[in-house]
């Protein structure tokens, strides 16, 4: 059995020192307690995809008032917006934490309760789903999901998962997920060769520490995680179609 980066207190900080850097070792702590007096201290903000705006979203977990998160959760909720909850699927135990959600979860290591562990590629639940969300998940496929896996990325891992998710959409529905740019070589790899499969897809850039805004793909290709601002600097967010018609 193949043993998951994260386990024990040793392999989590190997994992995290070289992914997010040393620093990083303090940084996190140090912004989970400082997070309760720095949120309420937080203007507003918004962003724009498409010409909608949104939201920035604002939450001690995961200080997600700092990082990417902050657009990626207010996108996907409007993308589950008047869903019925029992239409729904999740890859990656995301959304839950930050409000009480009863729609099913698939998360390959994260143990919760109402979370189904096991890999998307294996998932056979004998039904369909209407939504399917990820929020930053893929890019961990075949890159650091497993130890001892290669950096080189693993683009077949990511499309057989993508191709597996897609498999689970009821005729009509709709997959959408979003993933950090400059993180994973083989996921950046993919959108550059026009090979994610995405029927819609679309880039967002950060230019600030909590501002966001709508690019092209020229803009954000080479987009480095970690630098400037801490974690994702850039995002892909895309939307699969169901293989089978309504």
């Amino acid at each position: 059995m193949s043993r998951h980066l994260y386990d024990g207190l040793a392999g989590r900080v190997r994992h995290f020192t070289r992914r997010f850097g040393a620093a990083e070792l303090l940084l996190v702590p140090a912004r989970a307690v400082l997070s309760p007096f720095i949120i309420p201290c937080l203007a507003p903000r918004t962003f724009c995809v498409n010409g909608v705006h949104h939201a920035c979203f604002y939450h001690r977990y995961n200080a997600t008032w700092c990082n990417e998160r902050c657009v990626e959760v207010p996108l996907a909720r409007a993308f589950l917006a008047a869903v019925a909850p029992s239409a729904v699927l999740e890859i990656g135990h995301v959304l839950s934490h930050y409000a009480a959600l009863s729609h099913t979860v698939v998360d390959k290591h994260e143990h919760a309760p109402g979370v189904i562990n096991g890999d998307v590629r294996d998932y056979r639940p004998g039904r369909t789903f209407d939504r399917i969300v990820s929020i930053s998940t893929f890019e961990h496929i075949g890159f650091d999901d497993e130890a001892g896996a290669s950096d080189d990325g693993g683009d077949h891992a990511i499309a057989q998962a993508i191709a597996a998710t897609r498999a689970l959409l009821a005729p009509g529905g709709v997959f959408w997920m979003s993933a950090p740019l400059g993180y994973n070589p083989a996921l950046d790899a993919l959108i550059e060769r026009g090979e994610l499969g995405a029927q819609r897809i679309l880039f967002l850039r950060r230019t600030g520490s909590r501002e966001w805004e709508q690019v092209s793909w020229e803009d954000v290709r080479g987009a480095r995680y970690m630098r400037p601002w801490p974690f994702a600097n850039a995002l892909c967010v895309a939307e699969f179609d169901s293989p089978l018609r309504p």
